[in-house]
């Protein structure tokens, strides 16, 4: 769904992002081989409350997630984690400076299938890419140690659309083993959503999901209460900034913008890091 909402980005004028691998994705799956692609393979265009709502909405998160990156890697990071990386293809589509390495961090069967989608396509990495298979519900530390993470260098972390679907133990232990393993100068950026009413579950833009390719969006989202992740980075000494979506669309005047009944306005973007490290110490 994420993949072909960036393709549809792709293809438009002027477009926040461009991934050039999205298409082939959504392509190579038998479930969502006929999803549209391109703006004008939308149903009811500019009118459908999904495709065309929710997928403006990857577009300007993709972007937001995208330039937090790069100005991290800016100051001298040089080592990217992906957790649930999914068909995430940044290791491929951005222009990472010389000695980054990027670690993708998903289940070996979402890992496998990327592959060879990127192996048809010919892609080649721009960073020194390191696929990583692990189930994020359980422990995944040393694995991450053993394919080559250093601790001891600060890190650039991402969890884009990921912590509303896992447990909340699996939150809390991800934001726990990310703090453990973060040295001064490290960054992480999440996706999280509030509680949502009645009235927002039967917004169109869930109807329509289940109604145009039998997507229930709101039961994948795990129903636990969600632990309470940007205040326990602030008690470990991170410096957080928790802010809307329409922050950013505003910003790059590029919808959804808010309306009734909202699902996109439970969503929030946490950006936290750590303190730099201070002249002479060390």
């Amino acid at each position: 769904m994420v993949a072909a909402a960036r393709a549809i980005e792709t293809h438009r004028p002027a477009p926040l992002a461009r991934d050039e691998f999205a298409e082939h994705f959504v392509r190579a799956a038998p479930a969502s081989a006929d999803w549209p692609v391109r703006a004008d393979q939308i149903p009811g265009g500019r009118t459908n409350p999904f495709w065309e709502r929710l997928g403006r909405y990857f577009a300007v998160r993709t972007r937001v997630l995208d330039d937090h990156l790069l100005r991290t890697v800016e100051t001298g990071v040089r080592q990217v984690v992906l957790l649930g990386a999914g068909l995430d293809s940044r290791a491929f589509r951005l222009g990472w400076p010389p000695g980054c390495v990027i670690h993708e961090v998903d289940t070996a069967e979402m890992l496998a299938f990327k592959q060879a989608v990127l192996d048809r396509s010919g892609a080649v990495p721009t960073a020194d890419r390191r696929p990583l298979a692990a189930d994020l519900r359980f422990d995944w530390r040393d694995a991450l140690l053993a394919a080559g993470f250093d601790p001891a260098v600060p890190t650039a972390w991402l969890a884009e659309g990921l912590l509303l679907y896992l447990p909340a133990a699996a939150e809390r232990h991800l934001i726990a083993t990310v703090a453990e393993l973060s040295t001064a100068g490290s960054t992480l950026a999440y996706e999280i959503k509030e509680v949502e009413g009645a009235k927002v579950r039967a917004h169109p833009l869930y109807t329509t999901a289940r109604e145009q390719i039998g997507l229930d969006l709101p039961a994948l989202f795990d129903p636990e209460p969600r632990p309470a992740s940007a205040a326990e980075l602030a008690r470990r000494g991170w410096s957080v900034s928790v802010r809307s979506p329409y922050d950013f669309t505003r910003l790059h005047d590029h919808g959804p913008f808010p309306e009734p009944d909202d699902p996109l306005a439970a969503n929030r973007w946490i950006f936290a890091e750590t303190p730099a490290p201070q002249p002479g110490n060390g």
